[in-house]
């Protein structure tokens, strides 16, 4: 009888344009030690995010299989990825419905018996190696070569994700306005610096396990919000247990079940219009202008820049002009398509459209302090009053991270939006709004979390204007 071995395989995947240049990335590892056996990375060309994905499962499989070639059916094979859909229609829960997915699926189905294999979510901090690796092969890729194992710093480069669970790492950004949400994830860091260390770093579907330590077992359901993609998967929301015990042990801030990968909103204020350099209220009650000569250099650098970093996988837009230009502007570069939603788009600022604030003082100075005093009052002539902008906001922010969990999505807005996402992501009051500095072609970025926490991670960063 054979003795069974057991192993992890963490794999992920990319692409920069999705579709665009993309690569996979695979480990397999010793689940006891934590120790990486076998790495594989590839350049695979022009293809999506899903089928990259997809190869890496396979690589990774593959390497797996390879490293125990004699221990048939006693061979485990745990795998963990970050990609909902890869996981979800590997376990049979999803439906396969793409023509590209289905061959991709049956192959990675056939590397080993469907009993020997398991299938977990995780977030994506938690899945750094397989992450760089697969970098590594989209870089040597864009360098017009393959990716090679002896040159790989995967492993030297991924801060441990594998130490046991009594050993926590930082807590990552402040929790959002959500005081319920994070109390829950309070008290779960709080019990798990208690825990005491599981037998093994990686705990293998139906081993033993120690009732002492105390570690619940991490489900792939366990608070992670269903991802739709172009693949075609039929998912359902799952939502995390309210009536979880607050004992329950978690790992850290990025990795605990109730957070589940976030929804990202990448927020980039417009470029410049004639407007802009001025300073002249230009909201949505106005000229609706295009963008300057100026506004549309910002808005291809701002594309490269996305370009580069490969991450954006939506782009959302406001309906005025100078949003959807700059939009467009990305969206070329990228390959991807502009939704439009009217939430995001600017205050109406009423009477006094096109006006510079000092115009506004000299005209209507009542009117004015009136509207500085009290997010209430809406500007002369019908305008938009802040209280009014944030309660379009927050609607707008609820429907996007809904339609969008667990993914990253480019917001093309104007100040006010962006400020006010940021104002309510703080918890702070709508004062804050006369304290933040938005330039054009700025980026800004908060992750919203399934338990309603947010954590904002960018403001007004212009270095990719520079």
């Amino acid at each position: 009888m054979s003795v069974a071995r057991q192993v992890v395989v963490e794999a992920d995947g990319g692409s920069r344009g999705n579709p665009g240049p993309a690569g996979y990335g695979a480990v397999v590892i010793d689940p006891a030690t934590g120790e990486p056996l076998a790495e594989a990375a590839e350049y695979i060309g022009v293809a999506t995010n899903n089928v990259a994905e997809y190869r890496g499962l396979i690589a990774g499989l593959e390497a797996a299989k390879a490293l125990f070639p004699d221990a048939g059916d006693a061979l485990r094979v745990h795998v963990r990825m970050d990609s909902k859909l890869v996981v979800e229609q590997m376990s049979g829960r999803w439906k396969i419905k793409h023509p590209d997915m289905k061959p991709l699926a049956a192959r990675a189905a056939a590397i080993l018996p469907p009993s020997s294999v398991t299938y977990e979510w995780i977030p994506r901090a938690q899945n750094k190696h397989a992450d760089r690796l697969a970098n590594e092969a989209m870089d040597a890729g864009r360098d017009g070569r393959q990716w090679e194992a002896s040159a790989s710093t995967a492993a030297l480069d991924t801060p441990s994700a594998r130490t046991p669970s009594a050993t926590l790492p930082p807590v990552q950004g402040p929790p959002g306005d959500q005081a319920a949400g994070a109390a829950r994830a309070r008290a779960a860091l709080a019990a798990a610096r208690g825990a005491a260390a599981p037998e093994g770093l990686f705990p293998m579907p139906g081993a033993a396990e120690t009732p002492e330590a105390g570690v619940a077992a991490e489900t792939p359901e366990a608070g992670v919000a269903a991802e739709t993609t172009e693949a075609g998967g039929e998912p359902t929301d799952v939502h995390p247990d309210p009536q979880q015990p607050a004992g329950t042990p978690q790992t850290g801030w990025g990795s605990a079940p109730d957070l589940g990968a976030p929804a990202t909103l990448v927020l980039l204020r417009h470029g410049e219009t004639a407007l802009t350099p001025e300073k002249r209220f230009s909201g949505s009650g106005g000229t609706d202008p295009e963008l300057s000569a100026v506004g549309r250099g910002q808005a291809e650098r701002a594309a490269e820049h996305f370009a580069a970093l490969g991450t954006v996988q939506e782009i959302v837009s406001s309906p005025l002009r100078r949003c959807r230009e700059t939009a467009a502007a990305v969206a070329a570069r990228l390959g991807l398509d502009v939704r439009i939603d009217e939430g995001l788009r600017e205050t109406d600022f009423g009477a006094w459209e096109g006006l510079t604030f000092g115009e506004v003082r000299e005209r209507y100075g009542d009117d004015l302090t009136a509207w500085l005093a009290s997010p209430d009052t809406a500007p002369t002539g019908g305008g938009e009053s802040f209280a009014e902008v944030a309660e379009r906001v927050a609607a707008a922010r609820d429907r996007l991270v809904a339609r969008y969990a667990g993914r990253t999505v480019l917001l093309v807005t104007h100040v006010t939006p962006i400020k006010t996402l940021v104002r309510l992501a703080l918890g702070a009051p709508p004062e804050a709004l006369f304290r933040m500095e938005l330039s054009a072609a700025s980026v800004s970025t908060v992750a919203y979390y399934g338990d309603g926490n947010a954590s904002v991670r960018l403001l007004n960063d212009t270095s990719h204007l520079r």
